[in-house]
């Protein structure tokens, strides 16, 4: 099963953000051990550098970021992508749109986010952690 994972849910683990840290912590242990694959858009790093700027120092965000590309493949952003989340009038947020056109590119089964509202537009399933999990009798 491949999954791409939003960066809310990566900056709950991260962060350890209360009450979604351990369904974040329960997604990240099933792609470390390989249950399922899990990948991120390139531009989640770019992200995360910046949101986790007040929780971790400089050194600590690269340290992160490295192994975060060692758990997740990192789904490149091109023209096309963004082209056609621009497009794309089935979404009002071009950050939503582009995880959405790298969640397409990797094949996903499933995006992991905890904003789901904004993934109406989606031709893919998309499901907040814990009903993922509860998907999987985890």
């Amino acid at each position: 099963m491949r999954v791409l994972v939003d960066t809310n849910t990566i900056i709950d683990y991260i962060a350890n953000r209360e009450p979604y840290a351990n369904d974040a912590y329960r997604i990240f242990e099933l792609c470390v051990n390989k249950d399922i694959t899990g990948c991120i858009a390139a531009h989640t790093i770019i992200n995360l550098f910046y949101i986790l700027r007040k929780e971790l120092s400089v050194d600590e965000r690269k340290s992160t970021i490295k192994k975060l590309c060692r758990v997740f493949t990192v789904v490149g952003i091109d023209v096309m992508k963004i082209t056609s989340a621009l497009d794309n009038d089935s979404f009002s947020d071009i950050e939503d749109c582009l995880q959405y056109e790298c969640a397409k590119e990797f094949n996903v089964d499933f995006i992991i986010t905890r904003n789901a509202k904004d993934f109406a537009g989606s031709s893919i399933k998309v499901e907040e952690p814990k009903e993922f999990l509860t998907k999987l009798g985890l």
